[in-house]
């Protein structure tokens, strides 16, 4: 097999405006299509600049309803000053910062529900 990376993730959402607006706007993700699919449908793509991963907002997905998807992990270097910044965009994040031996992270959820994780790990030995 010559898989070479993760190229695209689907989030299941209900509202794919609202949805936009959270990753691009408080999570400062980069908006790259938001396109129609036909008469219902529209394919929105975000991710972060310069990241190989991106993500579609999915509404279309009778197995993935809005808010099923937990885990969506990502990564950060300064994991104090985004945290400030969710808080000040009005991210609830009731836990905090946590620390763990491999890193530092938070926990909060999209508009759906779906869960994230934000994480700045820890180098070995650093």
């Amino acid at each position: 097999m010559t898989i070479k990376q993760i190229q695209l993730l689907s989030v299941p959402v209900a509202d794919q405006d609202r949805a936009k607006d959270f990753y691009v706007d408080t999570l400062g993700f980069d908006l790259l299509a938001d396109n129609s699919m036909g008469p219902d449908q529209r394919w929105v793509q975000v991710g972060p600049g310069g990241g190989q991963t991106s993500i579609t907002l999915v509404t279309w997905f009778g197995t993935m309803p809005p808010g099923s998807l937990k885990g969506l992990v990502l990564e950060t270097d300064d994991l104090d000053a985004d945290f400030s910044a969710l808080r000040s965009r009005g991210v609830p994040i009731p836990d905090g910062i946590q620390e763990q031996p491999w890193g530092r992270f938070v926990t909060f959820d999209d508009p759906d529900g779906n869960g994230i994780v934000l994480q700045a790990t820890t180098t070995p030995g650093g």
